[in-house]
């Protein structure tokens, strides 16, 4: 075992083991807050029906939402070989989705997927914990750029600060309220139930970028604030578990918290 180990250290990690990437996906919570708005975000891009092409995302909505981000978690945590090995299957897969259609993605829809994760790493970790130094912002930008550059993705945003104009422009440019919104918002509330259901709308007002709460019409989410202000001060109560169980259905339970437990 501790061979294997020195050799996972010899290899070299995807992420730098000191990251603050590797904190804000290392940790349920946040995880989960990123999941949430990129439910939201993915329900309003204008490419959302290639998410529709093979039926796997409204016949379970939650489902894939989650092996999303578990693939973008796989890769902060793996060596370089592995994250390699995970970026170039998720790039094989749209391939063979793209070949079925007969017709490509378009360049914007892929960077609108690897924009949000950027953009929600930030908003979560902010929203739960703290707010970010601009280094560790250019810190999260260049992982995801590392793992865009991997899937042969083009017109990527040189630095950070661009990154903040593209996606600016992107979130003008590649949002629209659709049928197929309405149709994915509906699956949620099924898969979700109403509880659960109007607190994930709650958590979605706090995360996502003003843009995307206009445009789905979000209703405040301060309701949440005393919650998460207890949250930030103490671990006394057990109240992370409390939101974890609150947000997903119990069927999620032991896979919400093996997000706890990064394989280092």
């Amino acid at each position: 075992m501790a061979g294997g180990k020195e050799c996972k250290k010899s290899m070299g990690y995807f992420v730098n083991e000191h990251s603050i990437l590797r904190k804000i996906w290392g940790k349920a919570d946040t995880v989960l807050f990123i999941f949430a708005g990129a439910a939201a975000e993915f329900a309003l891009n204008k490419a959302v029906d290639w998410l529709y092409f093979t039926g796997k995302l409204p016949a379970d909505p939650l489902e894939r939402l989650f092996s999303t981000v578990t693939y973008a978690r796989k890769i902060v945590f793996s060596t370089y070989n592995d994250a390699n090995i995970s970026i170039d299957q998720i790039t094989a897969i749209h391939k063979q989705v793209e070949a079925a259609r007969g017709t490509q993605i378009p360049d914007w829809a892929y960077r609108d997927v690897l924009f949000m994760l950027i953009d929600y790493s930030i908003r979560s970790y902010e929203l739960l914990e703290r707010q970010l130094t601009n280094a560790e912002k250019i810190e999260i930008f260049n992982v995801f750029y590392k793992v865009g550059t991997r899937m042969g993705l083009k017109d990527l945003p040189a630095n950070y600060q661009a990154w903040i104009t593209m996606h600016n422009e992107h979130l003008q440019q590649n949002m629209e309220y659709s049928g197929l919104t309405r149709d994915l918002f509906k699956q949620y509330r099924k898969h979700l139930g109403n509880q659960r259901y109007w607190l994930l709308r709650k958590v979605q007002a706090l995360v996502v970028p003003p843009r995307v709460k206009h445009l789905l019409r979000l209703e405040s989410g301060k309701i949440l604030l005393p919650v998460l202000f207890i949250y930030k001060l103490t671990d006394i109560i057990n109240l992370k578990h409390v939101l974890r169980s609150a947000l997903l259905p119990e069927e999620y339970k032991a896979r919400i918290q093996a997000l706890d437990k990064p394989e280092l």
